[in-house]
């Protein structure tokens, strides 16, 4: 499998991240202007942060082909109760996709499979024993979606670093954390200290046009990119 994205995770880059909040050739290109380490996209799935429904593989096709012109890293959210069908997975390979994150009770056999590294995400509700399975998966990266949608939003606190630490700790995958609180860029150096291996901008950061999306990448990824000298 590709591995641009699991390797600057695991030399300690610090990679940043971008989920887009829609399928916007805009916003990925801002995304990319501004530094972005990976962008992510979604399938099969209502974005609740955004109020995005996105399609199927077929209906979204486009767009992810369009995307694969930039040349970034890419990672698929593969959805919810519906997912891609094994030949999609391949066909997202072929494009140059590296890696698939699903909620963890939403792993189907036929994705694990595939030749995309899995990117399990853990949910506010996981058990000690969900992480354990999760660690299990081959090359797995964990994504930390544990914030309660009641706290979207709000600032990085230190009950979020001990949860995440804890997290990191008990994880030989490395782990990464969505932006489900507001990050800023001083926030990088306090979530690597807590043993996180990169962050993932979503919506909550980066709003939802080109120009809210650019001003706020940029500067966390030179935060990031500061930590690595």
């Amino acid at each position: 499998m590709t591995d641009h994205f699991h390797a600057a995770l695991t030399s300690g880059a610090f990679p940043i991240a971008v989920s887009l909040p829609r399928h916007d050739m805009a916003l990925a290109e801002a995304a990319r202007d501004a530094g972005a380490d990976a962008l992510k996209l979604h399938l099969n799935a209502y974005h609740r942060a955004s109020g995005t429904t996105f399609g199927s593989f077929e209906e979204e096709r486009p767009f992810i082909e369009a995307v694969a012109s930039l040349g970034l890293p890419l990672l698929v959210m593969a959805g919810q109760e519906t997912v891609p069908s094994a030949g999609e997975m391949e066909a997202l390979a072929d494009l140059g996709f590296e890696g698939f994150n699903v909620y963890f009770a939403h792993m189907q056999p036929h994705l694990l499979a595939c030749r995309l590294r899995p990117m399990p995400a853990m949910a506010d509700t996981s058990t000690e024993a969900d992480l354990a399975a999760m660690n299990a998966l081959p090359g797995a990266i964990i994504e930390a979606s544990i914030v309660p949608f009641s706290a979207y939003g709000t600032p990085l606190d230190e009950a979020d670093l001990d949860a995440y630490r804890a997290i990191a700790q008990k994880s030989a995958a490395p782990v990464i954390v969505p932006s489900q609180k507001r990050f800023v860029p001083g926030d990088m150096a306090r979530l690597r200290e807590a043993g996180i291996a990169g962050a993932l901008l979503g919506v909550v950061v980066t709003g939802d046009t080109p120009d809210s999306l650019h001003d706020a990448v940029a500067p966390i990824v030179r935060a990031a990119r500061q930590m690595r000298h």
